[in-house]
């Protein structure tokens, strides 16, 4: 074994980490040696034919949406904290609409669905030790998850204490040792040792689920499918056509997927690859390969939205501890992310909806963009917190407007940090149903009742009046 190797994993180990953390660690190891291994070049591609499309799904019966729901579980990724918008805390706590963060909109979504279908369907977390106690105290404030059993004083700090059926309300993501980017060795941070760690990107799903021993908790309790979206995207609702179809197909994964666009240029598309359907992130893009950004060609784009049977996963990992196979992406930092001066570290990743491309009868099914909206920037931010998302009583985000999105493009020196953009939107933000795309240079502040429509460029410094209608 190489040196590196061998001390990276004995680093993990002695801190703690679970057979499947190791399996699924040296995996990404070997991964390395090899550098081109996770590579798919254009010509080894072929465009997906027509995917099945969610709104030629049939509609279940009441009985069939209610059997299928109480045997699904909500998952939902929240280790994020939003460090991109300058936040220090869990990026799901941010106010999406006036009194509603992304995590109180997911939890009166999950409630709504259980009340029209009376099934247990449980919302569990898959939390960073960052984001755990603040994300678990806001889910207690939900009296119906609390009544289901899922949520109990001390869960934040016990992990999986066992709470009425036995299911926790998170588990949390793994971590692994930085390695140097010189030697590749583990790296040493004595000022803070804390930064010699990284989590392993939202591909630990499938090794966390089982580390945690959330999977056989979940199987234990009677259920058998999950869905998985992230926290950001308020457009990923449990929908009963698709759980009814993933349960009728008998499929072991299945992942939502869009039409792409231009927006979609750096997201990971859909392609076969020696017979399989494979998901191609930037990474995997051998260099002076141009074709990544042909949106006609590569036509459907993951959304992170994934259905999982957790007993075929379960059956996976019995074979192999760090099961599913996943292409590795090598992420390159400092050791300190605030500090560009120190040591140059590799992160080593996987993306989750790679899973496509390794298990055996994977599908992908097409889907509106309205279950693909998420918030990365301040950008987005702006577009869900206006009147173009009203916000419905069953927690649906309801778009207002007609025809694509608002696309909305913010100085990125005075926008991009939240305290920035909240001063130059001290009213709230303007009308945005009837705007196609709103750009803005330089210092811009906006007034009350502001209104946009059309295609609006503004460019500061300049103060936006109360009441003015920009028109393209």
């Amino acid at each position: 074994m190489a040196d590196h190797i061998d001390a990276t994993l004995t680093k993990a180990q002695a801190a703690g980490a679970h057979p499947a953390e190791l399996a699924a660690l040296r995996r990404r190891l070997d991964q390395l040696a090899e550098p081109q291994a996770g590579q798919l070049p254009s010509s080894a591609l072929e465009p997906l034919d027509d995917l099945p499309r969610l709104e030629d799904l049939p509609e279940p019966s009441a009985e069939q949406a209610r059997d299928v729901l109480d045997r699904l579980a909500v998952v939902k990724l929240n280790g994020g904290l939003g460090t991109s918008m300058g936040l220090s805390g869990p990026k799901s706590l941010l106010e999406v609409k006036p009194g509603h963060s992304f995590l109180d909109i997911l939890a009166t979504q999950v409630l709504a669905l259980r009340e029209r279908y009376a099934a247990r369907l449980p919302l569990l977390l898959m939390n960073s030790p960052t984001t755990r106690g603040p994300s678990v105290d806001v889910l207690r404030r939900h009296a119906g998850l609390a009544e289901a059993g899922l949520v109990e004083a001390g869960l934040a700090e016990a992990g999986l204490a066992e709470a009425g059926d036995g299911l926790p309300p998170d588990f949390l993501q793994g971590r692994e040792p930085k390695l140097r980017e010189s030697d590749l060795m583990p790296v040493e941070w004595p000022p803070d040792p804390e930064l010699e760690w990284c989590p392993p990107g939202h591909g630990d799903l499938y090794t966390a689920l089982a580390a945690s021993g959330t999977l056989d908790a979940l199987l234990a309790a009677g259920l058998r499918w999950c869905f998985v979206s992230n926290s950001d995207n308020l457009g990923a609702l449990a929908d009963v056509r698709l759980a009814a179809w993933i349960s009728a197909e008998g499929l072991p994964f299945a992942m939502e997927a869009v039409r792409g666009t231009a927006a979609d240029r750096k997201g990971g598309h859909l392609a076969r690859h020696q017979g399989r359907t494979v998901l191609r992130e930037t990474a995997q893009v051998p260099e002076g390969d141009q074709s990544f950004t042909d949106v006609e060609r590569w036509r459907y784009y993951n959304t992170n939205n994934l259905w999982i049977d957790l007993r075929a996963l379960q059956e996976l990992q019995a074979a192999d501890p760090g099961a599913p196979v996943l292409p590795l992406i090598v992420n390159r930092k400092t050791v300190d992310p605030t500090d560009p001066s120190s040591t140059p570290v590799i992160q080593l990743e996987t993306a989750m909806g790679a899973a496509i491309g390794s298990i055996e009868g994977a599908r992908a099914v097409q889907v509106p963009r309205t279950r693909f909206a998420p918030v990365k920037t301040t950008d987005d931010l702006l577009v869900v917190r206006s009147d173009a998302y009203e916000l419905n009583a069953d927690g649906r985000l309801a778009p207002t407007f007609d025809g694509p999105s608002p696309v909305v493009t913010l100085d990125r020196d005075r926008f991009r940090l939240l305290p920035d953009f909240e001063r130059r939107f001290p009213a709230g933000p303007p009308s945005l149903r009837r705007c196609r795309r709103l750009q803005v240079e330089g210092d811009v502040t906006f007034g009350v009742d502001v209104v946009v429509e059309g295609d609006v460029r503004i460019t500061g410094p300049r103060h936006v009046a109360d009441g003015e209608v920009l028109r393209g």
